[in-house]
This record gives C-alpha cells, structure tokens and sequence, in this order.
C-alpha cells in the first residue's frame, strides 16, 4: 500500500502529480479506517451491562446543541466509568465555565471539581451553577413529565396480549440462548478490569442460562413498573418523589416498623442530600508537574476528565493520571493542536522541559516531528466540509496575502505573534490590513490605501489555488491527527499500572471535529 501510494507524488520533484491517489491514502489513514478505536456502545455495555442510564434532564435545555451532544455523550460515559471503579469524585481539567461538572453533578450526583486556569472561567461558572440550582427542580419535573409520556406511548402502542407475547419472548430466548456462548459479546473482562464487586453476567450453561432466560420473562405490566423503578432509582435524590407505604404493601405495618421505615428514609435522604449537587469551581493552571492535593484538599479515589483541553493540557493530564494513585479511569478528549509543543520542531536541547508531543518512547526514539503547519492542518475538520460546510476562503485568502505584505514590506515577524480573529471585525480587505497591522505591533502609517490594494489585485486571480491547497489540507487532517491521538495512546500502554486503554469516538464529527477520547482505567491493585 505505502509503494502504491508513494506513486501520488513525482520522485524527482516530490510534487503531487495523483490528486485521487493522495485522496485514497488519506482515507486509508484515516483513525476511522485503521480500525484501532473501541466502539463507545461496547465500552457503555461492558461498563454497565444491563442497567439502565440515567434519564430525564436533558442539556439541550440550558446549552447550544454543539455543547448539550457533547455533555451528554460524555456525562453519560464518566458516570459508567465512575460506576464500575466505585468512585464518587470527579476531577474536570480545563473545566471552563462548567458545562460537563455541573451536569455531572446535578444529573449524576457527582462531586465534582472543575479547574481552570482563567478566573474569569471560574468565576463565571460559579454564577451559571448558582442560576442552573434555581431551576435544576423544573428541568427534573420536566424530565419525568417526559419520561411518563414515553412509557405511555409504549406501554399505547402495545396490544393487550400478555400471555402471547411471554410465549414469543420465551420461545425467541430459548432459541437464542445455545448460540450466545459463542457469540463474540465484548465482556467486561475483556474490555476494562474487575473493580470492587461490580461484575458483568456472563453465560455459564446451556441449562443454567435457560432458566434464567425462563424466569426473566414476567407479564408486561410487571417489566414495565420495574423499568421505571429502575430508571428512578438513578435519578437525584430531589428529583424522585416518595412513594408512600401504602402503594407497594398493602397488609398494615405495625407502629414499630413504620417509625423504623420513615428513619431509615429520613436518613437516606439526608445523606442523598449532602452527597448531591456537588460542584467546586477552583482555578489554578495545570501542568505535569502539578499536585493535585495542594488544590483539593479532601482528595480521594477518583477519576480525570477533560472535555477539549487545549493545547499540552491533554498530555499533561495523562501524565498526572499514570502518576497519581489515586486518579483511577481518565477520559480526556484534546483539541487545539497547533497549540501543542513539540520537543523535536527547533532542535533545542531542552532536557527538563516536558513536551506536549511526541508522548510515547517509540516517537521519542525515532525523533519524530510534526511541525506547525501540520498540526494546524490536524484542527481543519473534514466532515463539515464533506456535508457542505465550506472553509472560510475569503478570510484565508486575505491572511495568505497580508503574510506576503508583511515579509515584503516588514521583513517578517516574530512567531508569538497572532493576528486572532480579525476577519470578521473587518468592514474591507484595507481595514483587516490596518487591525492586523496594529495587532502585530507594526507601523501601518507607511503603507498607502493603494498600495494594500495593489497588493489585493495582484493576487485575486489565485484565490481558487488557495481553496485546492487548503481542500488538500484538510483532506490531509485525520492522517495527522491520527499521528497525535495515537502518540497518547501509545504512551498509556507503556505504562505498567494501566488495565485497559483505547480511543473512543464519542461525539458526532459534524457537530464536533474533535471527537475522539482517549480513555484509560488503572489496575485494581494500584492504589
């Protein structure tokens, strides 16, 4: 395959000469295409196994649909992780204004600290959770309402046929139990180590498994009351209403057993309280090397989250993961790319610095580099592009040409310096030129109207090469973030006290590009 694709390019001049060729291997490259990545509903199954998730609340009543598909994918992912290793506290890196910790709190009943390095994040996460409490009771109320209606729906839409329908069940059940030994299921100890008691039925016997399926298939009326038991049991402690004694015994209790129930609820209740709706706005920034006890003062078995931590704060939180005992499980998805630093890009001998990239030794051995350009190529996202949402042309074409203004008439400039989002505050090509100009700290008074547009029209008729080259970037975009995704990969599995690590595309690519975690769970034994 690599000889055949080498063939896109001409030996001699190394230019591209085979734009379909160059297409395919791009594909073939592609994380989606090596086939290196868990599916999210195998870990989701192996995690929990038949229980059901939480339901009710929904995100998409106080977040843009980009953020709410994002917080509840993951929200719904941490809590199972949280689950299976028993661990109550959750730690959110780069927590920003506090999307995901507040959702996971609120929804999931986790105590949460969020980190972030800005105050102003912080701060302003504080006030949106106190605003979020005000009106958590009606979003619950809501849930139900919705949750009610769907049972009804189901419950309309089936006929009135019990006893035929436990005899298709049984018959469809005991057919399929002999074959679901050899079945490939993705079992939890395959996919993610045993923690606690928590455990994942397996098939034993043909005999045994008959049984179990036999006895597991009850009239309708009685599945449904316990699937919405079920679903209530997951549910915060407020957002649940007591069902009075009466509705599930209906035989009198004696005095001493109604005051023994109604402590026992009242002492549930009170603990369900004081453990819910947990969320620690804390800043600090976060490096490698950074201790997480001086930060949380009651810190505990927990696990590490980070939803688009820019930049190194993605590897940083894998090296704080392999090196803190009590961090037990990570899901981290990265973004901003270009924002990461390499060890191997200036050639600088750097020994005590820790780099964002490369991460594992055998990228490290061969002195692997990326380059800028390249990782900025990594942050294009190619599936918004394939369902129509072009790239900016015009705002890229005034860049590519105010780059040629400044090396011609500046002589270039020094590297830390970024023109940001100027583009869309611009009323013309002249004024991007002017605010960019100034941006850059660069005297603009010696550059004419005229000369800047001069500089316009010499270039206007090559602005359709400047969308090929960028379409061929963003062609080229999964290829290198594969690079990057499998670099942090790699480096979990050099690590002794891991059990089980992958790369899980959690979100929609369309909704969000950066849409792949990396996650990771510690041995049982590491404490």
């Amino acid at each position: 395959d690599d000889d055949i694709f080498s063939s896109a390019f001409c030996e001699n001049s190394e230019k591209l000469i085979n734009v379909h060729l160059f297409a395919l291997a791009a594909k073939y490259y592609s994380l989606s295409n090596l086939g290196v990545c868990t599916p999210l509903e195998d870990v989701l199954e192996a995690l929990k196994g038949d229980s059901e998730g939480a339901a009710g609340v929904k995100p998409d009543e106080f977040m843009n649909n980009k953020k709410s598909h994002e917080v509840q994918v993951m929200s719904e992912l941490v809590d199972s992780i949280a689950n299976y290793c028993g661990i109550k506290q959750v730690i959110d890196i780069g927590s920003g204004k506090g999307y995901l910790s507040s959702f996971l709190s609120m929804q999931y009943n986790l105590k949460v600290y969020g980190i972030d390095s800005s105050s102003s994040n912080t701060n302003a996460a504080h006030e949106r959770n106190k605003k979020l409490k005000k009106h958590w009771r009606a979003y619950q109320n809501r849930g139900r309402e919705n949750l009610k209606s769907q049972n009804l729906e189901k419950t309309n839409d089936r006929p009135v046929e019990s006893e035929i329908n436990c005899k298709i069940i049984s018959e469809e059940l005991l057919n399929n139990a002999s074959s679901l030994q050899n079945q490939d299921q993705v079992i939890i100890q395959d996919l993610v180590p045993s923690y606690g008691s928590t455990r994942m039925a397996t098939p034993e016997t043909n005999t045994e498994t008959k049984a179990d399926l036999v006895s597991g298939t009850q009239s309708h009326e009685t599945k449904l009351s316990e699937e919405v038991l079920a679903v209530l049991n997951v549910l915060p402690a407020d957002a649940v209403e007591d069902f009075s004694s009466s509705s599930y015994n209906c035989r009198e209790l004696c005095e001493e057993e109604k005051i023994q129930r109604k402590m026992t609820s009242l002492k549930t209740k009170a603990r369900k309280s004081s453990e819910s709706n947990l969320y620690f706005p804390l800043t600090s920034c976060i490096t490698a090397e950074t201790e997480l006890n001086d930060i949380i003062t009651d810190l505990e078995d927990c696990m590490m989250v980070g939803l688009h931590t820019c930049g190194d704060l993605a590897p940083n939180t894998l090296r704080i993961f392999t090196a803190k005992p009590e961090i037990k499980a990570i899901c981290s998805v990265g973004c901003c790319y270009h924002l990461l630093s390499e060890q191997f890009e200036n050639q600088e001998e750097c020994h005590d610095q820790v780099w964002g990239f490369p991460m594992c030794q055998y990228l490290k051995d061969k002195g692997w580099c990326c380059g800028r350009n390249a990782r900025m190529s990594a942050c294009l996202a190619l599936e918004r592009v394939a369902v129509g949402q072009m790239l900016p042309t015009e705002s890229l074409f005034y860049r590519a040409v105010l780059q040629v203004i400044i090396e011609e008439i500046y002589g270039g400039i020094k590297r830390d310096r970024h023109v940001g989002k100027t583009f869309s505050k611009s009323s013309s090509f002249i004024d991007y030129v002017r605010r960019s100009l100034k941006k850059l700290e660069l005297d603009d008074s010696k550059l004419p109207d005229s000369c800047i547009m001069d500089y316009y029209e010499k270039y206007k008729h090559r602005m359709n090469e400047l969308e090929a080259f960028n379409m061929l970037k963003v062609a080229l975009a999964p290829c290198i973030e594969v690079l990057i995704l499998l670099d942090r990969l790699c480096y979990l599995k050099e690590q002794e006290n891991i059990a089980w690590s992958g790369l899980v595309k959690l979100f929609d690519p369309v909704k969000s590009p950066r849409c792949y975690a990396v996650i990771a769970l510690k041995n049982q034994s590491c404490s």
